[in-house]
């Protein structure tokens, strides 16, 4: 199975920032824009893991600490050029209580021997990956909105260990919730 773990913003702050994605270029032509269901914040990818991972995950997610502050979705940008253009919604507000759980988390997942990537944190939502299915002009447009963009704040109260399925139909199942 595919885990990670992650901090999923409420429905206030996705439908705020739905809104605007639906009005740009990317929204309007269904780029691949992320379902907002599933946009989250992701502290820790393990990728695919044997099955029996999941107890040691939900064990390691549990042992964590917060608190994490007040959140808000704000600015955004892209990564990648051409076919692998992938455009992101910036976090502000307690970044830094994030991180810091973050890296609790993956701590707590390597004391069981499970393996979280290294990659740096960079919390962001994954809005959409249009790669080259917008024009240039539209894409530099829908990124001056996202520059701009300001959500509703929010407080991080839990933590998921979710299981992802990838293929034509992608899906998140959570498998284990825990409060900070």
């Amino acid at each position: 199975m595919r885990l990670f773990v992650a901090v999923f913003p409420p429905p206030d702050a996705v439908d705020h920032l739905a809104a605007v994605v639906d009005s740009l270029a990317v929204g309007r032509a269904r780029a691949r824009v992320t379902p907002c269901e599933r946009w989250h914040l992701t502290l820790a990818f393990l990728g695919e893991v044997p099955d029996e991972s999941a107890g040691p995950a939900a064990l390691a997610v549990s042992a964590v600490e917060g608190p994490v502050g007040e959140l808000r979705i704000r600015g955004g940008g892209k990564f990648g050029h051409g076919r692998s253009t992938v455009l992101w919604a910036g976090v502000e507000g307690d970044v830094e209580g994030l991180t810091r759980v973050g890296r609790a988390v993956r701590r707590e997942l390597r004391a069981r021997r499970l393996h979280p990537d290294d990659k740096r944190f960079a919390p962001h939502l994954t809005v959409a990956r249009p790669g080259d299915r917008i024009s240039h002009p539209d894409l530099t447009a829908d990124l001056a909105v996202l520059r701009d963009y300001t959500g509703p704040a929010w407080p991080v109260t839990e933590l998921v260990l979710v299981r992802s399925m990838l293929g034509p139909n992608p899906s998140y199942t959570p498998l284990a919730h825990h409060p900070v």
